[in-house]
């Protein structure tokens, strides 16, 4: 990715930025004298009283006065989260999803970044191969706080090896760096069948233990392999191997419990899955912190579905939604648009008011309702293959016949993959080509970035009216029982 100036896309109606003549399309040269290299230093920048602007608009340079209150957001937003260039990784993980993407996607969706800015505003985790002194040295005076750090092994060959990158096995010394200095870090370890699993992730939380007990949580996820795959060691986790990564898991979380008076490791829900194991009890997720890395993703949304509340847990919005733009206003805001999804074609659409709250994004709406199916008329849940079980379980518990659950078949990634956040609208069109019209379709929003599904696709261009979403339990209630 090239170096940038920032340039607004959008402002606020009455806002600071526009009361003082700012436009989108400006290109902000600087900002008091300097030039921003990321949202980061944006705000910093902005949150003066007095924010004098260059600003490069077609072929005129202007300097624009932003007299404000201090700390009040300007108003304005712009094209990205990074200015200069994205910190591209370097490694060569066998288990990489971007190397298993199908050709023809979008190009930012191929962009790997190991970019400690990227970890800290959108929770992107990062090797730390490619971090420096001078990274370090910035971490530390702007308290850039937390970070994300794949970690995947704490011996230092093994994690070499995974990587693909002989710097792989010294590079958690900045992990140890970050922790001595106060930053709170949190670990993912993604364990491949016969590369880090077994003795090696045991052999990993004991290292995670002598070296790194101040880490926050250390989630363990399995990765994802799809038809695109073309490294042979990389292969789908059998029951049996889930069954063990499980409970490993529950070992540890007692030893950290003991040691340290908190569980610190936690596996994602798709082990439970994987596994045909029952999920922990609520409070075994201590607050749900890694709730965005899939874990506790189901008995929070069982919790919203069954107590709804004005605050659910936000996920986040789509799979590499940053690459696309990103909010100026607030740390590690969600890339969604603000903007309601348009739905099918010839269906009118209404939304819920948006919410006054100054960082107000898709998660926090109630659902968008397509009335081109009445809101009596029988409903069907669209959902990935692997949360489908789960949904079926909590429509169950409402006594209603007229709801079923969808499940879509990922062909489009093939192998293991059947996560909602990665359905395509090709596989929907598929499953929805084969439904009886007239009924109302749900569809989650975690799996639409910026209003588009991965392979392009938009909603408006599915074979039927579909009601986007927010992927959260108490908007699935609140769209099961709307006119109720």
């Amino acid at each position: 990715m090239s170096v940038s100036t920032p340039r607004v896309v959008a402002l606020e109606t009455g806002s600071p930025a526009q009361k003082a003549g700012l436009k989108v399309g400006d290109e902000i040269l600087t900002i008091n004298g300097e030039m921003p290299r990321d949202v980061i230093a944006w705000q910093v920048l902005t949150d003066e009283a007095q924010v004098p602007l260059r600003v490069q608009r077609e072929e005129r340079y202007l300097d624009v006065l932003v007299s404000k209150r201090y700390g009040e957001p300007l108003g304005a937003q712009v094209h990205a989260a990074i200015f200069d260039r994205v910190q591209t990784c370097d490694n060569h993980c066998e288990f990489c999803f971007i190397h298993q993407l199908p050709k023809g996607m979008r190009g930012s969706l191929y962009l790997k970044d190991d970019d400690y800015r990227l970890s800290f505003l959108y929770g992107n985790f990062t090797t730390l191969t490619r971090f420096t002194e001078l990274d370090m040295e910035r971490v530390i005076t702007e308290r850039l706080s937390p970070l994300y750090v794949s970690i995947h092994a704490t011996d230092p060959e093994v994690r070499a090896d995974i990587l693909r990158n002989r710097r792989g096995a010294v590079s958690l010394r900045w992990l140890q760096m970050l922790l001595d200095h106060g930053i709170e870090v949190h670990g993912q370890v993604v364990v491949c069948p016969g590369v880090n699993d077994g003795d090696i992730l045991e052999d990993t939380l004991v290292g995670v233990l002598e070296r790194f007990a101040a880490l926050a949580t250390v989630c363990v996820v399995p990765l994802g392999v799809s038809r695109f795959n073309k490294q042979p060691r990389m292969r789908p986790h059998t029951r049996f191997e889930a069954e063990r990564v499980v409970d490993t898991v529950s070992e540890w979380q007692q030893i950290f419990l003991d040691v340290l008076g908190r569980r610190m490791v936690f596996a994602a829900d798709e082990y439970y899955l994987l596994a045909q194991r029952p999920f922990p009890p609520a409070d075994c997720y201590e607050g749900f912190v890694m709730h965005e890395d899939g874990v506790g993703m189901v008995r929070t949304l069982e919790s919203e579905f069954h107590k709804p509340t004005p605050q659910p847990t936000l996920p986040k919005s789509g799979f590499f939604a940053w690459v696309d733009g990103a909010p100026a206003d607030g740390y590690r805001a969600p890339t969604e648009a603000t903007e309601p999804v348009a739905a099918a074609p010839a269906a009118t659409t209404t939304t819920a008011p948006e919410p006054t709250a100054p960082q107000a994004t898709a998660w926090s709406r109630t659902t968008q309702v397509t009335l081109g199916a009445k809101r009596s008329a029988p409903i069907g849940i669209l959902s990935g293959a692997l949360a489908a079980p789960v949904i079926e379980s909590l429509v169950a518990t409402i006594g209603r016949d007229d709801v079923r659950v969808i499940a879509v078949p990922n062909e489009y990634f093939g192998g293991n993959i059947g996560v909602s956040g990665l359905m395509v609208g090709e596989d929907i069109a598929k499953v929805l080509a084969l439904e009886p019209p007239g009924h109302r379709y749900l569809l989650p929003d975690v799996c639409l970035s910026r209003g588009l599904f991965l392979d392009g696709m938009s909603p408006s261009e599915l074979p039927q009216p579909v009601e986007v979403v927010s992927t959260d339990g108490a908007a699935l209630r609140r769209a099961l029982t709307v006119g109720d």
